[in-house]
């Protein structure tokens, strides 16, 4: 729809360019500091004004010449037609968005500087729309951080993944990018910096089931210990905020140990504004206010609900619950004005930051984005390259990929997913700039180009066409099969039951691939993954390649990697778990094992299960090698001053930020690439002793750091970690105290390890 302005509302605030210029206000002088304007804002509001801002469609001000806002947009992978901030009008100058890859492939190119270009292209898209008149607001709520415990997970898509850390520096890449901020970062007085966009760091805490069986994200109570809170379910939303500077935060639907996340005055205000130092706005998910008066039971009263999350720290009201009953509970004397105050000064803050109280943002820093910085060139390649380096080549054997662009005279298609561009975007998509099929972009390659859907109800695949499909597969060179799950499996309030591909998918890649001439190749679409334990060991599926929802260019990245245009350095970002993994309760929130009941843990860092693929594998058309070069000490000497615990643990806490800066180390690994160019990922563990692993208090291993290096064919390079002890030898105990352990522990880097003796 298109926006329209209300009689009499500014277009802009603190707008003097207007004949009809506003009152010269103290909240419009730029010379004073952004707190004095916001407080200033705030002093000449009425209760029934004061109120109706604390929603996300907050009316404008007529009076005051402040302009409406809408709170709610979305951009998790591309400025999105979700939500009710932006819209894309066919008349309008802009039709559409760069469709990047959907979240968990964009994570599998584990490449930090990638997915901060990524955040910035989406930033100056978002802060175009705004300039022409299609965005109503210019708060974002992404990145969805929230660790892809179980891979059954509707959302899965969206994550960037199971390993905390390799989930928080996604965050700091994508929000540093999207809110205007360096690599680096950016002045220590981040509260003044003039925002392109404002990012949101989601869902604040543990929100990762949608609906399994009869639980849903509404009703579900999390049970967490703090062991868990503290190594798991928090370290991505701290360096969200605390190193990327997030100037919003969602609070979850769920519950945590009873109380709702919403209406937790701990999580909200004691560790994220208190101890992380969060200065931004929360917003409550969309009704979760609502929920927990009409669904948990938690509140008796909706005024009991709405004091509850003010009081809390919560800020703004996805919904309207706030808005219907916010002044009934200052008039019950549930609330103060005082309490309404405070989640203002963060809302008119941030709206302040943005550059929306100095006039028409047009005459700002950002006032030259508009239509020809949307669907560019550069924008669309960006897209492409993150697709080509996000895939994952899960096996190649015996060396079927790349095909000859020469040799290969006929090639077909076969599967539910080869001739579709929607499912390719994902979910909270918008409209892509270009879009391809897989089967198109092959056809560029491959003049005789046959398809054939197989499944005659797409993904779903409870009806096949096996006969025909295999008719089609025997007259051709080469068959490439793309298969997969799309939105109808998995997605927003929907979790799967199973982890097999569905319907009879299995059935129809086999028979294909049994009368094929030669080895197929299996192209998997879907965001979580899947068990193709068949596919791995049968001799005639040749190759195997993960795709993601690769996005606007995905087709066109597909069909580079198939033909040897570009050598696939992808690495998974989370474990593929065996079929048999559904048996376990998708509600049992335990990270570590429990061998007494049989429950085998989740994510690598825990898991003592069967795998289909590890996290971290992926497979290229180059072989390589790695050695420890230089800096990996042997010894670390903990603080003669620091006293153990009697089970041999010294808390990190104790032995101070000094030592812990001082003991940091550069560990340089050398990488001998043994084939054509490459772009190649390089990821360095820490890992436990054995004896300490099979304690399930202990990690098996987590993840130190990754590198991405291109190399040169039989090229080699040098890539450096920092080593970090108190961070990459250190775990949660049973109380969420990191601790250190004395004993052996070692870097890992392929097959490479380097023992480390911690010495108490």
């Amino acid at each position: 729809m298109p926006i329209i302005m209300v009689l009499g509302e500014p277009p802009f605030s603190c707008d003097d360019s207007l004949s009809d210029k506003p009152p010269n206000f103290p909240f419009c002088n730029l010379t004073l500091p952004i707190s004095e304007r916001v407080h200033d804002v705030v002093s000449r509001l009425t209760l029934d004004e004061k109120v109706l801002q604390l929603v996300n469609g907050a009316p404008g001000i007529p009076r005051l010449g402040i302009s409406a806002y809408e709170w709610w947009s979305e951009a998790l992978h591309g400025v999105s037609r979700h939500g009710k901030g932006v819209s894309f009008n066919n008349n309008a100058s802009i039709t559409a968005s760069t469709m990047f890859p959907q979240v968990i492939l964009t994570a599998a190119s584990f490449d930090s500087p990638l997915w901060f270009r990524i955040g910035q292209a989406i930033g100056r898209e978002a802060r175009a729309m705004f300039n022409a008149g299609q965005a109503r607001g210019l708060t974002f709520w992404a990145p969805n951080i929230n660790v892809l415990r179980d891979p059954r997970w509707g959302r899965a898509q969206e994550t960037p993944g199971e390993d905390p850390s390799l989930v928080g520096d996604y965050s700091v890449s994508y929000v540093r990018g999207i809110q205007g901020d360096t690599f680096q970062g950016g002045s220590s007085d981040q509260q003044q910096l003039l925002l392109q966009a404002s990012a949101c760091c989601k869902h604040f805490v543990a929100n990762d089931l949608d609906n399994w069986k009869t639980v849903d994200r509404y009703s579900f109570d999390a049970n967490i210990t703090q062991q868990d809170l503290a190594d798991t379910y928090l370290p991505p939303f701290h360096k969200c905020v605390h190193q990327a500077q997030a100037t919003g935060i969602m609070c979850a639907y769920n519950r945590v140990n009873g109380v709702p996340n919403c209406a937790d005055y701990n999580l909200l205000t004691k560790t994220a504004r208190q101890a992380w130092n969060f200065k931004g706005y929360i917003v409550s998910d969309c009704d979760a206010v609502a929920i927990m008066h009409d669904v948990q039971g938690y509140s008796k009263l909706p005024e009991d609900a709405v004091a509850s999350v003010l009081k809390a720290g919560m800020d703004v009201n996805c919904g309207s619950y706030l808005k219907k009953y916010t002044k009934s509970a200052v008039q019950m004397n549930k609330l103060t004005e005082a309490d309404i105050d405070r989640a203002l000064v963060n809302l008119f803050t941030i709206r302040m930051r943005l550059g929306l109280f100095n006039g028409n943002p047009k005459t700002g820093i950002y006032g030259h984005l508009g239509p020809k910085q949307v669907c560019s060139i550069e924008h669309h390649t960006l897209a492409l390259d993150a697709a080509r380096n996000g895939i994952v080549l899960l096996k190649n054997s015996p060396n079927i990929l790349p095909l000859s662009k020469t040799e290969t005279t006929s090639i077909a298609v076969i599967g539910p997913n080869g001739n579709t561009t929607a499912t390719l975007l994902g979910n909270y998509e918008g409209v892509a700039c270009k879009n391809i099929t897989v089967l198109q972009a092959l056809g560029n390659y491959v003049k005789n180009t046959q398809y054939h859907q197989g499944c005659v109800d797409s993904v779903n695949c409870t009806s096949v066409e096996i006969d025909e499909a295999v008719g089609v597969a025997k007259v051709v060179d080469f068959v490439i099969l793309v298969m997969g799950l799309d939105q109808s499996q998995e997605r927003e309030k929907h979790d799967r039951l199973e982890l097999g591909l569905p319907g009879k998918q299995e059935d129809l890649v086999l028979a294909v691939a049994r009368a094929a001439k030669k080895p197929v190749v299996l192209v998997l679409i879907c965001g979580g993954p899947v068990d193709v334990s068949f596919a791995k060991s049968e001799a005639k599926i040749g190759s195997i390649l993960w795709a993601g929802y690769p996005g606007e260019a995905g087709g066109t990245a597909l069909a580079e990697i198939i033909f040897g245009d570009h050598n696939p350095g992808g690495r998974l970002p989370m474990t593929w778990y065996p079929k048999e993994f559904s048996n376990v309760a998708m509600t049992d929130m335990r990270m570590r094992p429990d061998p007494s009941s049989g429950y085998p843990g989740r994510t690598y860092r825990f898991y003592n299960g069967k795998t289909v693929y590890e996290f971290g594998y992926g497979l290229s058309y180059s072989r390589h090698s790695y050695k420890f070069v230089s800096g990996a000490q042997t010894k670390i000497f903990m603080n003669e001053n620091q006293a153990a615990s009697p089970s041999g643990e010294v808390f990190v806490s104790g032995v101070g930020e000094a030592w812990c800066e001082k003991v940091k180390f550069t560990v340089v690994v050398g990488v001998q690439n043994q084939g054509q160019a490459s772009n190649h990922t390089v990821l360095l563990f820490a890992k436990w002793d054995v004896k300490a692993s099979l304690n399930i208090r202990h990690l098996i291993k987590q993840l130190v750091g990754f590198e991405r290096v291109s190399l040169v064919a039989m090229g080699r390079g040098e890539v450096e970690f920092v080593v970090k002890p108190c961070e990459h030898f250190s775990r949660a105990n049973e109380d969420g105290s990191m601790v250190m352990e004395g004993g052996s522990h070692s870097l890992v880097v392929g097959d490479e390890e380097h023992i480390i003796d911690i010495v108490l």
